[in-house]
């Protein structure tokens, strides 16, 4: 009864987050509930179907819950493991300008006859400039590529092929 009553008293207090600029945040747990809650209510205005919405609705729900379950700001950073409380902050509160600039450029709202204009530059890279290659894509893309590709009856696309390679009959 006694440690009930005084636990919140009890808990560790943190000092500084250890970051310039960035200040503690005495009720961080109140605030990250707070945002959570005001993100799910507002990524409702983007359509249901879009991957946008999905992926902010899936994460958020997750963060909130730990939130929600944990009374430790500790133990919080240590379960979602993206940073500390008032990182979390900040994310939270940027992805809610973000939600508010999607609602407002209706990125998903593309007709579908729309045609953009590919432009096509054969100009060496300069060698001062990287060329950022991403690496391989793992096998198991390629198996479930593969089983998609199956069930839409489109050719599977190889390890270094393009898929405009494959649709002409040029795949190595």
């Amino acid at each position: 009864m006694f440690l009930r009553k005084f636990a919140p008293l009890l808990a560790r207090v943190k000092e500084t987050t250890g970051i310039v600029g960035l200040e503690v945040v005495p009720n961080a747990r109140e605030v990250l509930i707070s945002l959570y809650n005001k993100t799910l209510k507002e990524i409702k205005a983007v359509p249901e179907d879009e991957g946008y919405r999905k992926a902010v609705e899936s994460f958020t729900r997750h963060r909130l819950q730990v939130c929600q379950e944990e009374e430790d700001w500790g133990q919080i950073e240590k379960r979602i493991g993206c940073g500390q409380v008032e990182e979390l902050i900040e994310e939270a509160q940027d992805e809610l300008k973000l939600i508010s600039k999607m609602i407002e450029w209706e990125p998903w709202g593309i007709p579908d006859d729309y045609e953009c204009e590919v432009v096509e530059n054969d100009a060496p890279v300069p060698k001062h400039v990287p060329l950022h290659r991403p690496g391989p894509l793992p096998a198991e893309f390629y198996k479930t590529l593969e089983a998609v590709s199956l069930e839409t009856n489109e050719p599977a696309v190889a390890s270094g092929e393009s898929k405009a390679a494959v649709a002409s009959g040029e795949s190595k």
